[in-house]
């Protein structure tokens, strides 16, 4: 799902899903440090920056991403994110079937398949 801005007399609100099967998490990444260059099957991602710098990989495109930024992953898109010098915090909404073996690692500098 995309987010939907709603707009109220007080201000808005962001959906970020709307009955939906989803999994929410909020990443911590040490600085210097960063996730597998992976991808899911069974999952799309919504990415939520809200500490920090980072750069995220997206398909073949790298971008410098910041506090607030947001990013969408389909399902099967390869992506990885990585902690400049201080730690980063992104708010992760996992559409879809959450499994830990649907992780398919291209590369991960900590020696996981």
């Amino acid at each position: 799902m995309k987010k939907k801005i709603v707009r109220k007399p007080w201000g808005h609100e962001e959906h970020f899903a709307f009955n939906e099967k989803i999994t929410v998490k909020i990443l911590e990444i040490k600085p210097k440090q960063s996730i597998s260059v992976q991808y899911h099957f069974k999952r799309a991602e919504f990415w939520k920056i809200l500490e920090g710098d980072c750069k995220v990989r997206k398909g073949n495109k790298t971008i410098k991403a910041k506090k607030g930024d947001e990013v969408f992953i389909k399902k099967k898109e390869i992506h990885s994110v990585e902690a400049y010098s201080k730690p980063v915090r992104i708010l992760e909404i996992s559409f879809g079937k959450f499994e830990a073996k649907d992780i398919v690692r291209l590369e991960d500098r900590y020696g996981r398949e």
